[in-house]
């Protein structure tokens, strides 16, 4: 077990070199370069493939192709990157093309600035591209959480034949904490259907074009059945103190530690307040909501954005509670701020 004080975006292209990704294919964008610049100084050496496109385009279908042969492969970008990358993640989506793709967020919309964001949530978890399609979405809270949810992602990735994307904020991309290195993946899954040559077998067919109306619609069917598996097995939250609570912060990747803190500020001053943290956002964790729902009077949402996990949660519990809203963007919520929110809240429900 080897510990090692690593950047979160460094650690993430660890991570992914441990799962064994065979090639990176990206173009540099703040505040990602750090992935690129890891993968580039350490593939070369290990006999594996760093590819500077000349644009994201280019980058995300070179994930396409090499995807198809079944190795793993990944990008990273940010916000600006990720919109151009959109056409060719729901291609990857279609083809049933594992890959890795990361969003190390910055703030929007157009170029918006190199502040830390969660803006990008509804481009993640609403596929941002074109067509009925959804990719896995994990949110790290942490720099050991970006190793891990890289080899995690490719796990998921080559299990369900999908897309996974890892998105961070640009502060997790850039802080440094002591990790846990992990052990490197040595036993990959086969892989039948890639497009490895096809001497003594029947060739395979990687397509996205269905000019057939009746398999257009089986396809689409075939892909929302494997949508709903993956709903009811990998939704995933964690959860802080919400058994007693009378309100449920909600947050995800980095503003989940921050927004913990204000809970337990909160607790000391005498309110029952709890926390759910979603680590995936697509699934959104729907049941952790709804149990919360059965107990607690209020929800509320803190995000580095103007607000959009905040109407997954008001979906979640159907009108059952109500859902409150706190956000910047650019700048980070302190503590403090999370609970005088609180405490506000707390005073109009005439618990203190």
């Amino acid at each position: 077990m080897t510990k090692v004080l690593m950047k979160g975006n460094e650690a993430l292209a660890e991570g992914a070199l441990l799962a064994g990704c065979r090639a990176f294919f990206g173009y540099p964008i703040t505040p990602s370069s750090e992935i690129a610049e890891y993968m580039a100084r350490k593939m070369p050496k290990m006999g594996r493939t760093f590819l500077q496109a000349e644009s994201e385009l280019a980058a995300i279908n070179m994930v396409y192709g090499a995807a198809a042969t079944g190795n793993r492969v990944m990008t990273a970008s940010s916000g600006p990157g990720i919109s151009l990358k959109q056409e060719g993640i729901s291609f990857l989506a279609e083809a049933e093309l594992p890959s890795l793709i990361v969003n190390i967020s910055r703030g929007g919309p157009g170029l918006g600035g190199i502040q830390p964001a969660q803006s990008d949530y509804f481009q993640a978890t609403r596929g941002g591209g074109h067509g009925d399609y959804h990719i896995i979405v994990l949110a790290p809270s942490g720099v050991q959480e970006m190793m891990d949810f890289a080899m995690q992602g490719f796990d998921l990735a080559d299990h369900y034949r999908i897309p996974v994307m890892i998105m961070a904020e640009g502060t997790l991309g850039q802080m440094m904490e002591p990790i846990i290195v992990r052990e490197p993946v040595t036993d990959l899954p086969p892989k039948p259907w890639a497009t490895t040559g096809c001497k003594g077998r029947k060739p395979n067919i990687i397509n996205t074009l269905h000019l057939s109306p009746e398999f257009l619609e089986e396809r689409n069917l075939h892909l929302q059945h494997k949508y709903k598996l993956i709903q009811e097995r990998e939704a995933k939250a964690e959860t802080f103190m919400v058994e007693d609570a009378d309100l449920v912060v909600a947050a995800f990747g980095l503003m989940s530690r921050i927004a913990k803190r204000a809970v337990m500020d909160a607790r000391q001053k005498g309110i029952k307040v709890g926390l759910i943290r979603p680590v995936t956002l697509w699934p959104f964790p729907e049941k952790a909501f709804q149990e919360a729902a059965e107990h607690v009077s209020k929800f509320l949402s803190v995000e580095i954005s103007m607000g959009q996990m905040v109407e997954d949660i008001r979906l979640a519990v159907n009108g059952r509670v109500p859902v409150e809203f706190y956000g910047r963007i650019g700048l980070i919520p302190n503590p403090e701020e999370i609970t005088r929110q609180i405490m506000k809240i707390a005073q109009q429900e005439g618990w203190v």
